[in-house]
C-alpha cells in the first residue's frame, strides 16, 4: 500500500509521521496551504457583543487555532458566559483546553446533522451564534439555526490557498512511487485533486483506493466514479491511521 496525504499542513505533516511510524509508504503533497482568514480580525468584536448564554461554534481545529490566536494577540480571553460547542471530540478537546471551558460536540454523529440534534439547538429563539470556520464551509448548519430564529453570523478564520504544481510532473511522481490509496480530508480537496489530474488520468485516480472522513466526502467521491472508497469513524489522523491499519490486515 502506497499513500498520498494531501491533508494541508499542519495536520497532513503529522499523518505522514504517525503512518511512517507503522511502516506505511507516504507521500506528501497538500493541495492546499491554509493561511489566515480574511474576517478574523472582526471576531474580537463579535465575542464582545455577544449576551450571556449566546452559542459559539468551531467547525475545525484549524478555525480554533486562528480564532484563539487573534484574542491572544489583544490580550483577549474567551469568554466564561458563553456557550462553546465544535463539531467534533478532537476539536472539542482542543477547544476546551484553549479557552478552559466546556465545549460540547455531537456524538455519534461528528457533522451539521449531529449539532442539529443536539438538546440545545431546540430553543434558538433570539440568540446569537457566531459560527467559526475557513472560506467556503458548508452551509446547512447557519441555514437550519436561522430557520429556528437565531441570529448567525459567521467568521472566516482561515483561508484555503491552492499551491501552485505542475500537475504532469505531479501526477508522474505518484505513478512512479505507486500510489494506490488516497486520504482525502474535505469535499475541496477531492475537487480540485480531480481537476488537478489531467482527463488521461482520472482511470487511474479512480481506480485508487480513497479513504475519506466524512459521508459527504464518500458520495462525491462515488458520484465522481471511484468504487474502491472507505470512510474513517472520524476526521481525526488517529482514526485514519485506524482504518489503514485495519486494512492492511484484512
Amino acid at each position: 500500500m502506497a499513500i498520498l496525504v494531501t491533508r494541508p499542513a499542519p495536520n497532513g505533516e503529522e499523518l505522514c509521521q504517525l503512518l511512517n511510524q507503522q511502516g506505511f509508504a507516504t507521500l506528501y503533497a497538500p493541495l492546499f496551504d491554509i493561511e489566515k482568514g480574511r474576517e478574523l480580525n472582526q471576531l474580537p468584536t463579535l465575542l464582545q457583543n455577544l449576551q450571556s448564554g449566546d452559542y459559539v461554534f468551531a467547525v475545525s481545529k484549524n478555525a480554533i487555532v486562528y480564532a484563539d490566536q487573534v484574542l491572544k494577540n489583544i490580550g483577549l480571553h474567551w469568554r466564561s458566559d458563553l456557550n462553546y460547542f465544535a463539531v467534533g471530540r478532537r476539536s472539542a478537546e482542543y477547544f476546551s483546553a484553549l479557552t478552559e471551558h466546556p465545549v460540547l460536540y455531537p456524538y455519534p454523529n461528528e457533522n451539521s446533522e449531529g449539532l442539529l440534534a443536539l438538546p440545545q439547538m431546540q430553543q434558538l429563539e433570539k440568540k446569537k451564534i457566531v459560527i467559526l470556520r475557513g472560506n467556503g464551509g458548508r452551509e446547512l448548519f447557519r441555514q437550519q439555526v436561522e430557520t429556528l430564529g437565531a441570529s448567525v453570523e459567521v467568521v472566516e478564520c482561515y483561508q484555503r490557498i491552492a499551491k501552485e504544481y505542475d500537475n504532469i510532473q505531479q501526477i508522474s511522481i505518484w505513478k512512479r512511487a505507486g500510489i494506490n490509496t488516497i486520504i482525502v480530508t474535505s469535499n475541496e480537496i477531492l475537487r480540485y485533486l480531480v481537476e488537478f489530474v489531467p482527463k488521461n488520468d482520472h482511470n487511474w485516480l479512480t481506480e485508487c483506493h480513497l479513504i475519506g472522513i466524512s459521508p459527504r466526502i464518500i458520495k462525491l467521491a462515488k458520484d465522481y466514479g471511484w468504487e474502491n472508497v472507505t470512510q474513517t469513524a472520524r476526521a481525526d489522523n488517529a482514526s485514519i491511521l485506524d482504518t489503514l491499519l485495519s486494512l492492511k490486515t484484512n
